[in-house]
């Protein structure tokens, strides 16, 4: 059984009720939840919230697999882990240990369905215990006392011909439910690497984030 879980907070520093602010005419949450709701391999869409307000907005999207999980406050806090969360929705709903959780972070909303799909059948393919989405970063780091970290600054290659490095995106993780309870973590043992396109690097967590992203959302939205 997949399982796809949304953990959302009232809550934000940066912008009050940022998961049902508006986005390309719907509230942020509805993207990724409609992702999740139109993939074939997810079975259910779990929403977790503190938030009554997040609650009514969720309720108005007529998504089928969508359903809502009231998280106990102390899980809402800003110094609360999402596997905080992860763990008490799976206590709370007895979850079997070979239910998959796929972990889905409602700032990523240019994830598609597609996305989770091929995730999933990548993960299945590599035989590993869990899976991340990532995109190919080719920025040179530094560190802050001058030494290169991922490039030999006398050899500089060109961009084309540089590999560079593989970035969590945090739009996606799958995980069983087993491990998870093992480890208290989103990841576990030998992970796969689900490579996105390289826009969806962008994640919502300032407001000038929401302009960037319905940008790119109209240019890649029949991707």
């Amino acid at each position: 059984f997949n399982i796809a879980f949304i953990p959302v907070r009232g809550g934000s520093k940066s912008i009050p009720f940022k998961n049902i602010e508006i986005l390309s005419g719907k509230p942020l949450v509805y993207w990724t939840a409609k992702a999740a709701n139109d993939a074939n391999s997810i079975d259910k869409v779990v929403i977790a919230t503190d938030s009554l307000e997040i609650e009514n907005t969720v309720k108005t999207f007529r998504l089928p697999k969508v359903e809502l999980y009231r998280r106990i406050a102390e899980n809402a806090t800003d110094v609360a882990s999402t596997e905080s969360v992860m763990l008490e929705y799976i206590e709370a709903a007895k979850l079997k240990r070979d239910d998959k959780i796929f972990l889905i972070q409602a700032t990523s909303p240019l994830l598609k369905s597609k996305h989770i799909d091929e995730m999933y059948k990548k993960f299945l393919k590599d035989g590993t215990d869990s899976a991340l989405s990532c995109v190919i970063n080719k920025r040179f780091f530094w560190t802050k006392d001058g030494k290169a970290i991922n490039y030999d600054y006398k050899n500089r290659p060109r961009r084309q011909d540089f590999i560079g490095s593989m970035m969590e995106n945090g739009a996606c993780y799958i995980n069983s439910v087993a491990n998870i309870i093992q480890d208290k973590y989103r990841l576990s043992g030998k992970i796969s690497v689900y490579e996105m396109p390289e826009y969806t690097a962008i994640e919502i967590d300032e407001p000038d984030d929401f302009l960037l992203i319905e940008k790119l959302m109209e240019k890649h939205k029949d991707d």
